[in-house]
């Protein structure tokens, strides 16, 4: 479980992204924060791996305040996911995978082992192994950070809009990749997204944020969609103006979300809608 205690982070210079932010993300489940630039969003999200140290406040996992840990051995044990990869483009994709393991000195032999495991549970071929960052596609290299991010088993993952730069097809498929890694591995994600299509279909709980870090509202996706709690929710979603009208229908026993002229926006899985 990760708790956020008041927490508060202001930037030299004055700007203020995240004023007394309070949030309790249960464990083995998606949590996605999902705003507008401005939001604090990234801000949250680092500030649990400690790369944002806050200004204010505690961030707390399992009951210890992440400020008394070492922040190196915090961040070996976070998966971490970021836009366009960040893989590292000297390094073949399967020492990319692996980097991880290595640092935490697993041997040579048992981190191949792990790292050819990962690539097939994320979908790639091991023929892939030797290649270089630059010798894939976009989908490819998104599927190697994911791997590399699960790769030393972490309990927690932060997911830093990693979808964001490939095309929409691949997204998709990336989506509904990283709801069966988390269901296969029951790790806790934190998921952060501009898009709030993609924070509906991929996650439990959604907390909408308005600028500086302040929550407009934090519920199942069912939820937010079936009772906005303001205006600025209604039309963050698409339910209060002609950008896009939402409305959730059940079948073959899920929840979907689909448009005003009928088409699909997302899958909210097995849930059903709020009594």
């Amino acid at each position: 479980m990760i708790e956020f205690d008041s927490v508060s982070k202001t930037y030299p210079g004055g700007t203020q992204a995240v004023t007394d932010f309070c949030l309790t993300i249960p464990s083995r489940s998606v949590t996605a924060l999902v705003g507008s630039s401005g939001s604090g969003k990234t801000t949250l999200l680092r500030c649990v791996n400690r790369m944002v140290e806050p200004t204010s406040g505690r961030i707390l996992i399992d009951g210890e305040d992440v400020a008394d840990r070492d922040p190196v051995e915090l961040r070996r044990s976070i998966g971490y996911v970021m836009q366009q990869s960040g893989l590292l483009p000297h390094r073949t994709v399967l020492d990319n995978v692996t980097t991880v393991l290595r640092l935490v000195g697993m041997g040579a032999r048992d981190a191949r082992e792990r790292g050819l495991d990962m690539l097939r549970t994320v979908g790639l071929p091991h023929e892939l192994a030797g290649r270089y960052p630059h010798q894939l596609s976009g989908g490819q290299a998104q599927r190697v950070g994911v791997a590399r991010a699960l790769a030393a088993k972490p309990n927690i993952v932060l997911m830093d809009e990693p979808f964001g730069a490939v095309d929409p097809i691949v997204r998709a498929e990336l989506q509904e990749e990283t709801r069966r890694l988390q269901a296969e591995l029951e790790t806790t994600i934190v998921f952060v997204t501009h898009d709030v299509e993609e924070a509906f279909a991929l996650a439990d709980q959604v907390v909408i944020l308005r600028t500086g870090g302040l929550i407009a509202q934090c519920g199942t996706p069912a939820e937010i969609l079936a009772n906005p709690a303001d205006a600025f929710v209604q039309n963050f979603v698409g339910l209060g103006g002609p950008r896009r009208q939402l409305h959730l229908e059940i079948e073959d026993g899920r929840t979907v979300v689909r448009s005003a002229d009928g088409r699909l926006m997302g899958v909210l899985g097995d849930r059903e809608f709020p009594s």
